[in-house]
């Protein structure tokens, strides 16, 4: 009798530990834009994205903030507009643009494990630096540290 006791409780232990750690292993881990070459490398040369022809707000300086997760395969999976400065119709465009996204793992990542992330599209952007990262700088998301 103890010995079909025995691999039982074994094999119910190992049910439970499991059940305890599969939470844990299965969250993505998140990371900011700039540190995201250690995990994925974008092979895109160009986005495609698909623009309203008009709208609120389309001519002004803005930014849309665009979580998403790259999955297994380097295809952006759960895109969401988070942030949208200011207010504007261009939030479906920022969205169109992350979805096209494709990238490659980088050497540290090679069993191509999922990272959540977010990207800050600009929309008529200035070409001076200061002014470009103080539109940027309003996109930016807390929360998604090294």
């Amino acid at each position: 009798m103890k010995s079909i006791v025995r691999p039982l409780r074994q094999s119910l232990l190992l049910i439970l530990a499991l059940g305890f750690v599969a939470p844990v292993l299965a969250q993505t881990r998140k990371v900011d834009q700039q540190d995201l070459y250690r995990y994925w490398i974008l092979l895109n040369t160009s986005i495609k994205m698909d623009a309203p022809n008009s709208g609120l707000n389309l001519d002004k300086p803005g930014c849309a903030a665009v979580t998403y997760t790259v999955g297994s395969d380097g295809v952006p999976m759960n895109v969401q507009l988070v942030k949208l400065a200011p207010k504007s119709d261009l939030g479906p465009a920022a969205i169109s643009a992350v979805s096209n996204f494709r990238y490659g793992p980088s050497l540290t990542n090679r069993i191509g494990a999922p990272v959540a992330t977010y990207y800050i599209v600009p929309f008529n952007a200035p070409d001076d630096k200061a002014q470009r990262q103080q539109l940027l700088d309003a996109c930016k998301l807390p929360g998604y540290g090294a």
